[in-house]
């Protein structure tokens, strides 16, 4: 029992195809914190230039 435990558990530690899995959903996770805090931080600047520009728009009467 305790045999077929150890053997499993050294199988599963030498497998290494979910480790490339694991690695590209790594670097997507960074590179959405990346994309997120580059919004956020230009965010309000491009709210405001689109405010300007709207503001220089005149309704028709």
């Amino acid at each position: 029992m305790v045999k077929t435990f150890v053997a499993r558990l050294s199988a599963l530690k030498a497998d290494t195809r979910g480790v490339t899995a694991m690695e590209y959903g790594l670097i997507a996770a960074f590179i959405a914190v990346a994309i997120i805090g580059g919004l956020t931080l230009l965010g309000g600047n491009l709210d405001a230039m689109l405010n300007g520009i709207a503001a220089k728009f005149v309704a028709p009467t």
